[in-house]
């Protein structure tokens, strides 16, 4: 019997398509025949790729094609032990072979907080998010990841002179304007590493979270670490490509700031120097997907991200006129569009 795909998209010469070649002889192992169908599940900013597997009775899984030598499964494998040893919903892994990067893992749904997300059911599903953040940061002992140390920090922030400004806007920094930057990335980094230390998602943002039962359905968690308490909760209310009011993004923050300390974690007791870390941790963050998003478009082709860097000028901007110590920052960004 052949099995049945549905990926119709990509030419036979492509060398992509040996991969996934492989990727379908594969599955008829661990699903135990040929007798199923393929789908594109979803792609990301990386190498790695996302099929959806589905049975002839109607059961479904997704097979996870991570390139050896481009991709490393060993944190995803970690990651995903950790995040369901405290609680969250993060998918299992049903089979593996590493040798050619390829897992087997739960179906957590099709419909991601992104997709869903609206005014009616923003409170729920973000409370529920909420609760998944503070499970994971409960569960965090050391050792378990990388930390997320100064030079990180800094790499990160470093990709917003070299990838948005001088190869996306063409417009490079002069003496000045990198030495009034590299101020404000000393100022970002220490604030950053003067938070208590929890494991951190890294991506944990609505694009990333499924609505499932139980709910959220957590995944792209690979690149965890252990850093800033208020990493995620930045990350998840300053969303790549969701904006919210203020007032609703202050709301949601004073609600994991509420939860977070009744359950023990080490935030701040003034909910006031909380929110300027939350406020600084994002804009470093703000940053970095500057970079990124650049990067993507000009070194990898992938030109769909640059269309949400006003979205991060803004958030940037925004923070950075509101903190007198971040003023050569808003200075820069408005010289940058000029």
């Amino acid at each position: 019997m052949q099995v049945k795909s549905h990926i119709t998209t990509q030419r036979a010469t492509h060398p992509v398509d040996n991969r996934l070649a492989a990727l379908t002889r594969w599955l008829a192992g661990p699903l135990a025949g040929p007798d199923f169908t393929l789908a594109p599940a979803s792609a990301d900013a990386s190498f790695r790729r996302y099929f959806r597997a589905t049975l002839a009775d109607g059961r479904s899984f997704v097979a996870m094609d991570a390139p050896p030598g481009k991709e490393d499964c060993g944190p995803f494998l970690h990651v995903a032990e950790l995040l369901r040893a405290a609680g969250v919903h993060a998918p299992r892994i049903h089979a593996r072979d590493l040798a050619q990067g390829f897992l087997l893992l739960d179906d957590l749904g099709a419909e991601t907080y992104l997709d869903a997300l609206n005014q009616d059911n923003a409170g729920a599903l973000m409370g529920d998010a909420i609760g998944a953040l503070v499970k994971w940061q409960l569960a965090t002992r050391p050792g378990e990841l990388p930390p997320y140390d100064e030079a990180l920090l800094r790499r990160e922030m470093a990709l917003f002179p070299e990838w948005y400004v001088a190869r996306h806007l063409a417009r490079p920094f002069g003496a000045a304007q990198a030495a009034s930057f590299a101020s404000v990335c000393a100022l970002l980094a220490q604030s950053a590493l003067a938070q208590p230390a929890v494991y951190v998602h890294r991506d944990y943002m609505p694009r990333n979270l499924m609505v499932s039962e139980p709910n959220p359905g957590v995944l792209d968690f690979q690149d965890a670490v252990i850093g800033p308490i208020s990493y995620d909760i930045a990350c998840l209310t300053r969303d790549a490509f969701l904006s919210w009011e203020d007032e609703q993004v202050l709301d949601w923050t004073v609600r994991y700031w509420e939860r977070a300390r009744k359950a023990g974690l080490p935030v701040a007791a003034d909910f006031s120097e909380f929110w300027r870390a939350f406020e600084w941790m994002g804009l470093q963050r703000h940053l970095k997907v500057l970079g990124i998003f650049a990067r993507l478009t000009h070194r990898d082709g992938k030109d769909k991200y640059v269309a949400d860097t006003p979205r991060f000028i803004a958030y940037a901007r925004a923070v950075a006129r509101r903190y007198a110590a971040l003023a050569p920052l808003a200075r820069l960004l408005d010289e940058l569009e000029r």
